[in-house]
């Protein structure tokens, strides 16, 4: 538990500096070249068996995989051998995401009106390497029960996310593909069932599933999370796969893709036009507000009220103010929002634009306020 947190802390340092690299780029150097770079062309394959897309979209869609591939594994440890594999601890996490998933939700289109509503999905999603980064540079201000708590909201947003990403954000389907797909992971189970053990004899399959859905219409990245589902999460002949996994793609992921991720994204003119529209503003207040109230309402009104229901219990060392620090650090909203983002405005790079300042501005504040919360916490004991 300890090496995991550690390892999402990473995560969040490397996600800030790819951040602020991008912001900089943008807003000090030159976002011309910023915007240039990442829709630069690029083929891969030869011929008809090629795909061409943006740098952008080879990093949402290609290296992106192996984020959803890492999280995925880590959600199906949680399901398998972590704490949501017992009903009774698992129900007041489940209730609390719940909770901070359906109010930012409702909160955006409130908002909006109904009007650019395609964004929905956008607040719903806590950032686990940001949070955890923060709650790392807290140190012993922290129980390992929040953090605890903190993680398992996070996974149930992240299983909540990949349904979104897989039902509202798929424009068009080829069922033809879609099925050479599911024929490519129908083979990994064939494999498994041979008895089949190196992970390398199942990288070849794993690229021709990522193929297959990315040409099918559902988000190539998807395809990351269905192989993850299919890995054994107990032992196989004495070697844990899973964990073997996860403790190779860790660095990878955190200090690589992560940043890279970041600096392909996050970079927004903050002086632009996109505040100056009113639909830009309505956008950015719903984000901004989803993360900020609707997250720290949400995930903290729902687990107060399953407490009082006698739901479920609060995990070893949270009591109710390291409760409205972890409701409100639900609010950091980064990797995923962004990385629902270009999925809702594909077609309006100012509502893109808007989406991504709300997402900056609105995980700042729930940063800071969780911090707060904390802080004040020890300030009280000494």
């Amino acid at each position: 538990m300890r090496d995991f947190l550690r390892a999402e802390a990473a995560g969040g340092l490397a996600l800030l500096v790819g951040s602020v690299a991008a912001l900089l780029w943008v807003n000090v150097v030159d976002a011309g070249a910023y915007a240039s770079f990442w829709h630069t062309h690029v083929q891969i394959g030869i011929g008809g068996l090629s795909i061409d897309e943006s740098l952008e979209h080879w990093v949402n869609d290609g290296l992106m995989t192996l984020f959803f591939f890492l999280i995925s594994l880590e959600i199906k440890r949680e399901l398998v051998t972590g704490e949501l594999r017992h009903p009774k601890r698992a129900a007041l996490p489940i209730i609390a995401a719940l909770g901070g998933i359906v109010l930012p939700i409702a909160i955006f289109l409130a908002v909006t009106g109904g009007e650019h509503a395609s964004g929905w999905g956008i607040p719903m999603a806590t950032d686990a390497a940001f949070a955890i980064g923060v709650l790392a540079l807290l140190g012993d201000r922290v129980s390992e029960g929040v953090k605890l708590l903190l993680l398992t909201i996070a996974v149930v947003d992240d299983v909540a996310a990949i349904g979104v990403i897989a039902v509202a954000y798929t424009d068009h389907l080829s069922l033809g593909w879609l099925a050479a797909a599911v024929g490519g992971l129908l083979v990994v189970v064939a494999m498994r069932t041979l008895g089949v053990r190196r992970i390398l004899a199942y990288v070849p399959i794993g690229l021709f599933v990522w193929v297959a859905t990315f040409e099918s219409g559902v988000h190539a990245t998807l395809a990351g999370v269905a192989l993850a589902l299919l890995t054994p999460a107990t032992p196989v002949a004495g070697r844990d796969v899973l964990g073997i996994l996860e403790h190779r793609l860790h660095p990878w992921v955190n200090l690589a893709i992560l940043p890279v991720f970041a600096l392909a994204n996050a970079g927004v003119k903050l002086g632009g036009g996109e505040l100056s529209d009113p639909a830009g503003r309505r956008v950015a207040l719903a984000v901004a507000l989803g993360l900020v109230v609707g997250k720290f309402l949400g995930i903290g009104g729902a687990t107060l009220a399953a407490l009082r229901l006698r739901l479920g219990a609060l995990p070893s060392g949270v009591d109710r103010r390291g409760l409205l620090g972890a409701a409100a650090l639900g609010g950091i909203g980064f990797t995923v929002s962004l990385f629902i983002t270009p999925l809702a405005y594909e077609d309006d790079p100012l509502l893109a634009g808007a989406a991504k300042l709300g997402i900056l501005g609105g995980s700042v504040v729930a940063a800071t306020i969780g911090i707060t919360i904390f802080v004040t916490k020890q300030i009280r004991r000494t």
